[in-house]
């Protein structure tokens, strides 16, 4: 015996200038005939509200909206986090890379609002640790750099975000007068961006006052981090960035991440030319990457040990790829904290590239 199909409901209005898009309680609503597309599956019921009158599809809440290859999207997030680069994903799809392109920044998107919409809720319950992961975008002379909280018992990565910074170390005489022209012609980067950057993230990852316990290298830009969150408390342990990188490290929690996000993302590959020619395309495989090691990726390959959102007690199995992606979540029904919003609405600018390309339209949010 067959199971019977279950009808698809829409909880909610999708426009949002609907009373009932954020209000849902008492929405009335009709199904209004069908249409048909050429990818499966091929007839998709339809819908109208009744109160702002606005037709819509069951189409609208799937993260694949609007999309001509819908089947795309699984297979790019599943290539993305594979240590695959665009070109690479679009000879094995057929498609051009540009249209990965965009699907990826659709993913970083939706990986944005999913992180924040099932991060943990109340006071923080595990240490955390505190470190950055240093890549490039556009050249080496414009590196950048992850600042990441990740908690020291569950490895779940509570928050992550970006800054840019200036090119330092061993240099020529030559690359000294080059990064001086370019400084000159597109401006040097804030020197206090690790500081700020690392007081977001931990404003996201702890966003409500209470006592925390810290890990840390010995960079000096998190004490004064530190010191910016007034009306926290913080316990705050150094740990020499030379010490061997074993398990037994308080930091191995963050360097684990760092292994991790050079082993699966080769945009971070040492002396790679599938580097991200933009800051947002770093933030953009950064967030990916980020939710399929909080939700997806168990612990060891080996021996399991559940994913972090299992040890934190955010899930009792691991989500796959396809539940990951199995509704659309829309921006106006999630806060996104201040430095997520401009990663959303892809507003972080790379000095070099005269013109971004911001994410405008308002129904494919």
């Amino acid at each position: 015996m067959s199971t019977p199909t279950v009808l698809f409901k829409p909880e909610h209005c999708p426009r949002t200038d609907c009373h009932y898009h954020r209000y849902p309680l008492g929405w009335r609503w009709q199904r209004w005939g069908f249409y048909s597309r050429d990818a499966a599956p091929r007839r998709i019921q339809r819908f109208r509200c009744g109160h702002c009158l606005h037709t819509f599809s069951r189409q609208t809440f799937d993260p694949t909206y609007w999309l001509k290859r819908p089947g795309f999207l699984r297979e790019g997030f599943q290539r993305l986090v594979a240590c695959s680069c665009f070109r690479q994903i679009a000879r094995g799809l057929g498609c051009s890379h540009t249209t990965l392109m965009r699907q990826c920044s659709r993913l970083a998107r939706h990986a944005l609002l999913y992180l924040r919409q099932h991060a943990p809720q109340g006071p923080l319950a595990e240490h955390v640790v505190l470190d950055g992961f240093e890549g490039y975008a556009y050249s080496q002379y414009h590196p950048c750099y992850l600042n990441l909280v990740v908690g020291s018992v569950s490895h779940y990565v509570h928050a992550f975000t970006e800054s840019e910074l200036r090119r330092k170390g061993s240099m020529t005489a030559a690359q000294r007068r080059r990064r001086a022209r370019i400084e000159h012609r597109v401006g040097r980067p804030d020197p206090k961006a690790i500081e700020k950057a690392s007081e977001a993230a931990l404003r996201i990852a702890v966003p409500e006052p209470q006592h925390v316990v810290v890990h840390s290298d010995d960079h000096h830009a998190y004490p004064r981090a530190l010191n910016r969150m007034v009306g926290w408390s913080f316990t705050h342990h150094v740990t020499a960035s030379k010490q061997a990188r074993t398990a037994h490290n308080p930091l191995f929690p963050v360097n684990r991440l760092d292994l991790l996000t050079r082993h699966s993302s080769a945009n971070h590959k040492r002396e790679t030319i599938a580097f991200s020619k933009s800051r947002q395309g770093v933030i953009d495989r950064a967030a990916i990457l980020m939710l399929w090691l909080n939700f997806v990726k168990p612990f060891s390959e080996r021996r399991g040990g559940g994913t972090p959102a299992m040890r934190l007690g955010l899930r009792q199995r691991p989500e796959t790829v396809r539940s990951l992606l199995r509704e659309r979540l829309f921006p106006s029904l999630v806060a996104l904290p201040a430095p997520w919003q401009d990663y959303y609405w892809r507003a972080v600018p790379t000095r070099e590239l005269a013109r971004g390309r911001p994410h405008t339209l308002k129904l494919a949010t």
